[in-house]
């Protein structure tokens, strides 16, 4: 025991001889006095030179030094300076091993840091480079460096946590300029502060910061301000962030020269052993759009499963792009673009982001569903269901000058047209992108106004996985009808396959053709089987390879600003020799069934079997279509199969029944397609050769006829004067006898 009690009363004495040097040394040593050599100690280890002009001091109780306006120079520039640095740590603390910092305070710290034009930091020329001889022995103690690095991590694994205390920790006007000469950037943080107090590992403490930034590549300056409360455990493997109040006051190019606020605050927290986090009531505000979320994250690998809601409160987005400076949306509406929300339940399987009770505003237009991401693969799948959607509120609005400039401008300058139409093509789809996609995309709306139609009950259905794209259905009802659709792009290989197939049902093409571009010159219910098939990446690609063909059928309809029995009736009036006197044709031809197919080889469509029954006429026509240029070349021929009018010149006789009136459609059809038929007068001498073949063989009928009749005369007057003669010759011989014979032979034979 007496051995023990001498042991602890030396280790006592040393420990009191220590605390007497030190305090000796502090009180009777002055560090000033070695100013120039420790200058002179740095100016030989690195390219610096140090400049100590201020005082050196330190003490003892608390322990501490103070440094006052130190200066680094590179090169003949300054690198590093700072006014004041002073350290003080509680004496007693570190014999205790419960180290306590009473102040850390570091006031006007400025660094340039600089970047020249071959890429390279200033801060990498700092240390002096060392002679090619001098690296073994590095490389031998950098060997070691990793035994003694498990060794620390076994020992603190081992050790007791540390008991960490800072009383103040306070750093003020901070400046820091960098500048890279290879790239033209230069940012600036300047009054940079960071103030903190009783920092203790286990308990909470306040942290507030300060800060301004700007930079040249865009000009953009902050000016932000973030207070909040920390709390770390002893273990430094659990953080917590309450309080969270940030603002950053922004303004410059990327905002148009306007001033722009972003606000974060909430509480924040997370463990690292358990790899959990969570947000709790946080928000983050830029201008007038606020996003607020309660989150909850378990794991931290490549699998981490959510719990959570997050929602954007409505807003409007036409304001938002005008708080930040940005180009104006200009819409047909200008009340749209000013109610938008966004909400959802998150949550889901590790590894998968699923959103559930999913809600999107637009205007007032509600879209419900739900959807999923997951991780590993970005696979998306999507249901979502809207309500009415009208469009055509949000395309540009329409103006009466630009058609008119546009017409005149092309008039002066036929070059416009051509340089628009020398414009690079672009490609349709990103192919790569594509290849990408892991989709599974439903969609539904019950009511949409596009292009002014009006399509109700719309579904579409799309999956995209390893570059092939399936629109597996888009269907609706549209004026009267329904459609549906399925289109299949095949996506593998640089020059993409498309396949359309198509199906319309009794859609009425006149509201169709009216409200879609206004053109009113036919109408019918409408039935065509469409079957098309092509290949490219650009518009002009796709229709030059276009194969496939259209089966149409319209019902009862009636071409519309186009009469055709007129035409007919020219015709027929020119065969009467005769003119026509009625004056009130009408503008419309009543029709029923007619259909035809159109085969489709690139930008032609050709039709050979058009056929449509008019009133005392069928229609029958054949032609082609050039989509590149709109030019229609159709043969139209009117067969008279009956009484097409009540004007008796056109009147139908022996003569025309069955011949063909022809009809030609010839032009532009985006032009005038009103004035595109006309009477074919070229042609009208192939039906004059039918008229003239009618015509005969109506003579020879009628010169057959009237021999007949001829014939048939004489045999009835000789037969009379046959009865005469025998008459004559019985009443000669019988008198009145033969008389009396005579009458009852009459009455025998009545």
């Amino acid at each position: 025991m007496k051995v023990i009690r001498y042991a602890l009363y030396a280790i006592i004495g040393l420990v009191i001889l220590a605390v007497a040097a030190v305090a000796i040394a502090v009180a009777v040593i002055n560090p000033n006095d070695y100013k120039p050599q420790i200058e002179e100690v740095v100016e030989k280890q690195t390219n610096l030179d140090l400049i100590l002009d201020g005082d050196i001091g330190w003490s003892f109780i608390p322990l501490g030094l103070e440094l006052n306006t130190v200066e680094a120079t590179l090169e003949g520039e300054r690198f590093v300076a700072l006014e004041q640095l002073i350290a003080q740590i509680d004496f007693w603390s570190l014999i205790t091993m419960s180290p306590q910092v009473n102040t850390f305070v570091l006031s006007g710290l400025e660094a340039h840091l600089e970047v020249n034009k071959q890429g390279e930091g200033n801060w990498s020329r700092i240390m002096v480079e060392k002679p090619a001889d001098d690296s073994e022995p590095e490389m031998a103690e950098t060997t070691e460096a990793p035994t003694n690095t498990e060794e620390t991590a076994e020992a603190t694994e081992g050790g007791e946590a540390l008991n960490f205390n800072v009383e103040n920790v306070e750093i003020s006007n901070a400046q820091i300029h960098y500048n890279d000469l290879s790239t033209g950037q230069s940012v600036i943080l300047e009054d940079f502060s960071v103030a903190a107090s009783n920092i203790t590992l286990g308990s909470e403490f306040p942290l507030d910061i300060q800060f301004k930034v700007e930079t040249a590549q865009p000009k953009l300056a902050v000016d932000g301000s973030i207070s909040a409360n920390l709390k770390a455990n002893q273990a430094l493997n659990e953080f917590a962030v309450s309080g969270l109040k940030a603002v950053f006051d922004m303004n410059g190019e990327p905002f148009g020269g306007k001033a722009v606020t972003a606000e974060l605050s909430g509480s924040l927290a997370a463990n690292l052993e358990d790899e959990t986090a969570s947000l709790s009531d946080f928000t983050a505000t830029l201008a007038n759009l606020k996003l607020s979320t309660n989150l909850n994250v378990k794991g931290f690998g490549e699998k981490p499963a959510l719990d959570g809601q997050l929602a954007i409160s409505e807003f409007s987005l036409k304001q938002l792009l005008s708080n930040l400076g940005q180009p104006a949306i200009e819409t047909a509406d200008t009340d749209v673009l000013k109610a938008i929300a966004f909400s959802t339940n998150l949550g889901g399987e590790p590894g998968t982001v699923a959103l559930s009770d999913l809600k999107i505003a637009l205007d007032d237009t509600n879209f419900n569903g739900n959807g999923s991401y997951t991780l590993s693969n970005g696979g998306l799948v999507f249901n979502l269901q809207g309500d009415k959607l009208n469009a055509d509120r949000y395309l540009p609005p329409a103006t009466e000058a630009e058609p008119a400039a546009t017409s005149e401008s092309e008039t002066e300058n036929p070059a416009t047209e051509t340089a628009s139409a020398n414009q690079p093509e672009t490609d349709l789809l990103p192919l790569e992108t594509l290849r990408s996609l892991l989709l599974d995309v439903n969609f539904g709306l019950s009511e949409l106004i596009v292009s002014n139609l009006t399509i109700n009950e719309i579904k579409a259905s799309t999956t995209a996985k390893n570059g092939l794209l399936k629109v597996d259905e888009f269907s609706g009802k549209l004026y009267y009808g329904t459609f549906g659709a399925n289109v299949t792009i095949d996506a593998r290989t640089d020059n993409p396959k498309w396949n359309i197939r198509s199906d319309v049902s009794n859609v009425q093409t006149l509201p169709l053709l009216t409200q879609l571009a206004e053109v009113d010159m036919l109408s019918g219910g409408a039935n065509l089987k469409l079957a098309v098939d092509t290949n490219g990446n650009r518009i002009s690609a796709l229709r030059n390879n276009a194969k496939g063909e259209i089966n149409f059928n319209l019902a009862e309809g009636e071409f519309r600003k186009m009469n055709l029995t007129r035409m007919a009736c020219q015709g027929i009036a020119l065969v009467n020799q005769d003119e026509l006197t009625a004056t009130d044709w009408g503008t419309a031809t009543p029709f029923n069934d007619m259909r035809g197919t159109l085969k489709i080889d690139g930008n032609t469509l050709n039709n050979t079997d058009l056929v449509a029954e008019l009133a005392g006429m069928r229609l029958e026509g054949n032609g082609t279509v050039e989509l590149d240029q709109s030019e229609l070349d159709y043969e139209v021929g009117l067969r008279i199969i009956g009484d097409i009018h009540r004007d008796q010149a056109c009147r139908t006789t022996e003569y025309v029944k069955n011949v063909v009136i022809p009809v030609e459609c010839r032009g532009n059809f985006a032009d005038d397609p009103a004035g595109l038929c006309s009477f074919d007068g070229s042609r009208f001498r192939d039906a004059l050769k039918d008229i003239a073949a009618n015509a005969a063989r109506a003579k020879a009928k009628e010169e057959l006829d009237s021999a007949k009749a001829k014939a048939a005369e004489k045999v009835e007057e000789a037969k009379q004067k046959a009865k005469d003669k025998v008459d004559e010759k019985l009443k000669e011989k019988l008198g009145e006898e033969g008389e009396k014979v005579k009458d009852a032979l009459k009455g025998l034979f009545n």
